[in-house]
């Protein structure tokens, strides 16, 4: 059982991932409406991930607000080199990114990405000085055969594998029920909460009590203004990446301002 008080202790995070979406000029439009709409946010971190083209002028323009700017992934590779089309995360720390995400389930769908990719683009991140919003998530074929536990174990245990102490502080995971990503079906608070508490029991056992009970996790799949307030009153659940609702600056900023 969770102690009284450590879930207090973790600051949310609401994360708005952009996918393959907005030119630099929507981008920016997009990112300034936000700002205003979210400048009095301080109950929970804000973080948006726009495409690699826009990172650095949209990271400009918000320079001195409350919003966080991510990367949607990064390359696995530490140094510089011969990797024709990758980002390294040094570069995106220089574009003004301080998160990455790695491990979306699109990527390990449509591009192959295993576990181990997932952990090399995890320490690449971190090396870098990025923190880190790693997903994981089971299919709907994997949820029914009664499978979603050892998947999610597997992710989890995969991407984060040789990682030190002071490397999991730099680790947020996000849960996302591949089932529930841009299909409109989102899995209840309650179901959430049971794989939250899960994804918390596993750090725990594979990186002490102390690192399991500091562990943000986030719900990501289908996530909106009208859900996001039940799934945030799981305690086990720290915040969202959001996808599609994060593209509108006055839905997603309902969504951030889900306690108000």
């Amino acid at each position: 059982m969770m102690p009284k008080g450590v879930e207090q202790s973790r600051k949310p995070v609401i994360a708005g991932n952009w996918k393959m979406h907005k030119l630099s000029a929507d981008a920016v439009a997009t990112a300034l409406s936000l700002r205003s709409l979210v400048a009095n946010a301080n109950h929970c971190e804000v973080v948006i991930a726009p495409v690699f083209t826009a990172l650095k002028t949209v990271a400009d323009r918000l320079e001195g607000s409350n919003i966080h700017i991510s990367a949607q992934d990064c390359a696995p590779e530490a140094k510089h080199g011969a990797h024709t089309g990758e980002v390294a995360a040094d570069m995106l720390r220089d574009a003004g990114a301080t998160y990455v995400i790695v491990g979306h389930s699109e990527r390990r769908q449509h591009y192959s990405e295993t576990d181990t990719f997932v952990q090399r683009k995890t320490r690449a991140a971190i090396a870098a000085g990025l923190t880190v919003i790693m997903c994981v998530g089971e299919t709907l074929e994997q949820r029914e055969a009664g499978n979603a536990e050892q998947v999610v174990k597997g992710q989890l245990e995969g991407g984060l594998r040789e990682l030190t102490v002071t490397d999991l502080v730099r680790i947020i995971v996000a849960y996302e029920p591949v089932w529930a990503i841009g299909t409109g079906r989102t899995a209840t608070p309650e179901q959430a909460q049971e794989m939250h508490a899960f994804i918390r029991r596993v750090f725990a056992e594979g990186h002490g009590q102390d690192a399991g009970n500091n562990l943000r996790i986030l719900y990501g799949g289908s996530v909106k203004p009208d859900n996001i307030a039940g799934l945030m009153r799981q305690s086990d659940i720290d915040g969202a990446l959001v996808g599609g609702a994060s593209l509108d600056p006055e839905v997603f900023a309902q969504i951030v301002n889900y306690d108000r």
